[in-house]
């Protein structure tokens, strides 16, 4: 027995932290029979501690070690007085821990369950706006929170600003709904931490045993565990002994898992072989204005269908981008007691020059629009109203002097040919000359457009 006894305390003390090997461990005498491994441990107390604790620890070495035998921990002759003064220090370190981080042991009778703080969650999946750039993400986000879910573990990767805290916050709230209380949400600086904290208090088990035991855990910016070995192996060991139970996992990252660099491949291919990776792009145009309009709806401003899509055709970047506009918007036409006009509108947007993205034909022709109060799809049609006439002018001008379209590229999507472009820029340029009153009119809108698009703004002699 001695000799299968050293066998198990070596593989213990390869899994265990020095501290919680040395106090819980060592201290323990082994004894087998009728097919069963006895340890036995000095007091009541710390036998209750090791059954609690770590019974899936030493149940699984000693299947690795193909020891056939059943375990039973009770309490047995008291060992040295040191390991007992050992034993009691750590108790009263355990004694100040928070009363809420438990073990939870569903498969061992009358052991109790985890109770975890309950969760403000600031996300569901009611305000989350779905899109192409989104959807497969929100499909498996939803799929995990099914108790019975195919999925255990779900990376999901995205440039910052698009959703992922959101998805991951939608999910810990839908799972609480539920009833399923066992859920946990922290960063991977918060996963640092607190393993740090657990490592100085010389109580890892516990901080291993609160998470793995998880119906799910919700773990953001996994890259941040980079260069941090030890801090992956308790990691992984606990997504492993969570996933063993049936838990489920959220990973989310700015990277691709191949991207993370300086992490241990265990680690890495647990996302790989064992689950979902799925990214979140940029919102198209029409999921923008989507976005703008229930932010505005809930911060109960009223916001034009031509103002919102002149946002939404600006403004590509990520849906914090749009927020942080949104907002500033916002507080502009409370501060002014304004209504959101286009021209207060672009003297916000003007704000996010370096963040919008350079002057096409489509945008040029939307923001001319929007400051004429004409229909684009007019435009292209034989009309020859003169606020029509003025609109593609206007356009025309725009679209020459900063882009790098021909005359005849810039003709067709009105149905103009190269010669009726010249002809309208060359009107524009006269009305400029001149200052007449239609000139004047004209570089007002021009000024909003650049200004709007970040484009260098010409004197007009």
């Amino acid at each position: 027995m001695n000799t299968q006894w050293n066998a198990l305390k070596t593989m213990l003390a390869a899994k265990l932290e020095p501290g919680s090997f040395k106090v819980w461990i060592m201290p323990l005498e082994a004894k087998v029979s009728d097919g069963t491994l006895h340890l036995l441990a000095p007091n009541a107390y710390m036998a209750r501690w090791v059954r609690n604790k770590l019974t899936n620890c030493i149940e699984a070495c000693l299947r690795e070690l193909s020891y056939d035998l059943r375990l039973e921990i009770g309490v047995g002759a008291q060992k040295k007085e040191s390991c007992a003064q050992g034993q009691a220090e750590t108790k009263k370190t355990e004694a100040k821990k928070d009363e809420s981080v438990r073990r939870i042991q569903p498969d061992l009778p009358g052991a109790s369950r985890a109770r975890i703080q309950k969760r403000a969650w600031r996300h569901s999946f009611q305000d989350f706006v779905e899109g192409e750039s989104n959807r497969l993400a929100l499909a498996a986000a939803k799929e995990v929170c099914r108790e019975k879910s195919d999925i255990q573990t779900l990376y999901v990767n995205s440039s910052s600003g698009l959703g992922k805290t959101h998805l991951v916050q939608a999910v810990g709230q839908d799972i609480t709904m539920q009833g399923q209380e066992r859920v946990n949400y922290l960063t991977a600086d918060e996963f640092s931490s607190r393993y740090v904290a657990s490592l100085k208090n010389n109580d890892v088990e516990s901080f291993k045993d609160e998470l793995r035991n998880l119906d799910v855990l919700l773990l953001e910016d996994i890259h941040f565990l980079q260069n941090k070995p030890k801090i992956q192996e308790t990691a992984l060991s606990i997504v492993r002994g969570l996933q063993d139970h049936g838990g489920r996992v959220i990973f989310t990252s700015s990277f691709t898992p191949k991207e993370i660099e300086k992490v241990d491949r265990a680690f890495y291919a647990n996302f790989c072989a064992n689950g979902v990776i799925t990214r979140i792009e940029n919102p198209d145009a029409s999921m923008r204005s989507e976005i703008i309009s229930r932010k505005a709806h809930s911060a109960h401003m009223r916001i034009s269908d031509a103002v919102c899509t002149l946002i939404a055709t600006s403004l590509d970047g990520n849906v914090r981008q749009i927020e942080s506009c949104l907002q500033s918007i916002f507080f502009k036409a409370n501060l002014l007691h304004s209504e959101i006009t286009t021209e207060l509108a672009l003297g916000v947007l003007k704000e996010y020059v370096n963040l919008v993205r350079s002057p096409d034909l489509t945008l040029l022709t939307n923001l001319v629009c929007q400051n004429y109060g004409l229909d684009a799809e007019t435009l292209s049609s034989r009309s020859r109203c003169q606020r029509n006439v003025l609109g593609r002018n206007t356009i025309f001008y725009l679209a020459r002097k900063h882009t790098d379209l021909t005359l005849k590229e810039i003709g067709q999507p009105f149905s103009r040919r190269h010669s009726t472009v010249l002809q309208g820029i060359t009107a524009v340029e006269k009305e400029l000359s001149m200052n007449s009153p239609l000139g004047r009119q004209i570089a007002r809108v021009v000024s909003l457009v650049e200004e709007h698009v970040g484009a260098k703004r010409v004197e007009h002699a």
